[in-house]
């Protein structure tokens, strides 16, 4: 019996010591989202659907950074949105910021696209941005589209020839 007992005790004390080395590798990775040295950008957008503090900022689709920080702006009602971008990477002042996706149901992202001559300057404004889409209103105002409102011509008359 003393056998069996000392076995049951050092598979617990492998368990316990695989545990303990899982949660300090995931808290290890967790942190190194936060140490990247980078600047910060600001970008305002009217729809932030699926973007939340930790999201990828990707250039190319090659991450460059993440979400800081979002909030609303109680003038515009618009988004308000932070992100750190690696140093060495220079954002040109006629980028646009656009809410993407991994495909129909991917997670979200902001894809950034080059454009202009000059780098912005840390904490400065992505002049240009584009809000996420909703695939429901989209799919919904394409429905509309089909049965009316298009450039048809009016059926004739009853009783009339052409």
């Amino acid at each position: 019996m003393s056998g069996e007992r000392w076995g049951e005790t050092i598979l617990g004390a492998i368990v316990v010591v695989v545990a303990v080395g899982f949660f300090a590798f995931a808290a290890a990775q967790a942190g190194q989202g936060g140490a990247r040295a980078g600047y910060n950008l600001v970008a305002n957008f009217q729809r932030v659907d699926g973007v939340t503090v930790g999201t990828d900022v990707r250039v190319s689709g090659v991450k460059v950074g993440a979400v800081r920080a979002i909030s609303l702006d109680p003038n515009t009602y618009n988004a308000h949105v932070v992100m750190t971008v690696d140093n060495g990477v220079y954002v040109l002042d006629q980028s646009t910021a656009r809410v993407a996706s991994d495909g129909l149901l991917g997670g979200a992202y902001i894809a950034i696209e080059p454009a202009g001559v000059d780098p912005l300057p840390p904490n400065g404004e992505i002049p240009n941005t584009q809000g996420s889409v909703d695939l429901l209103t989209l799919f919904a105002s394409m429905a509309r589209g089909q049965n009316g409102g298009g450039s048809q011509p009016p059926a004739p008359a009853q009783g009339t020839t052409p």
